[in-house]
């Protein structure tokens, strides 16, 4: 009972520390409004602030991430990831590089490896893996471009690359690289363009705001 007291001072204090540093209120704050963008059902920010264990990982991750970078930091960091993924449902290797305004819906079943790159305005759906095909310690996970949605049960196995603005439909197996501007859907994933007047109305959505995009999904397959 005295380590879980002494535990739970020391994320209080470590969580009061945050809150006092300008840059993580912003961020914060830029949380909260992606959760508010990318879920309909989010109407309060209290709500979200305790409720939503995708938006706990990614917070916790972002710690873990800079534990990371130093070679004393990389047992500790492993082992309270592993934690963190009892907590959440979510498990993201320390090592992974994530952009802003991530966002996980649904967040249980999730993994995310440790070479994975993740740009920004990428969101993910339920039992998304970010997973590797090599036992080789050398670059052996996905790179997500920025504005990038996966759906739930995608599988993205191996070092390729999903450039930006495109989305992965839900269940989809994609091994192989899928250009800027597609969509992949099916198992081996096929790859196709958008359409035309998607490609053209999400365009028109970035020009006026490039940070804070939002997502058109004109295929089915594409929803949860």
């Amino acid at each position: 009972m005295k380590a879980l007291w002494t535990a739970a001072a020391a994320i209080a204090g470590a969580a009061a520390y945050g809150f006092s540093r300008p840059g993580v209120r912003e961020m914060l704050r830029e949380d909260l409004d992606t959760v508010r963008r990318r879920d309909p059902a989010a109407t309060s920010d209290f709500v979200s602030l305790v409720s939503y264990p995708g938006m706990h990982a990614i917070w916790a991750h972002r710690g873990l991430h800079r534990l990371w970078q130093h070679d004393a930091g990389k047992t500790p960091a492993r082992l309270m990831s592993q934690l963190v993924r009892t907590l959440t449902g979510v498990e993201i290797h320390p090592g992974a590089e994530i952009g802003r305004r991530f966002f996980i819906d649904h967040a249980n079943g999730v993994v995310i490896g440790e070479t994975s790159k993740i740009g920004d305005d990428v969101m993910l759906y339920h039992q998304v893996t970010l997973g590797g095909t090599s036992m080789a310690q050398t670059k052996r996970h996905p790179t997500i471009g920025n504005h990038v949605l996966v759906g739930a049960g995608a599988k993205i196995l191996g070092p390729v690359v999903v450039g930006d603005n495109s989305a992965v439909g839900a269940n989809a197996v994609v091994v192989k690289d899928v250009a800027a501007d597609s969509s992949a859907v099916g198992i081996p994933a096929t790859v196709r363009p958008k359409k035309q007047e998607g490609a053209a109305s999400a365009k028109a959505e970035v020009e006026p705001s490039k940070k804070r995009p939002d997502f058109v999904l004109e295929d089915p397959a594409l929803w949860i």
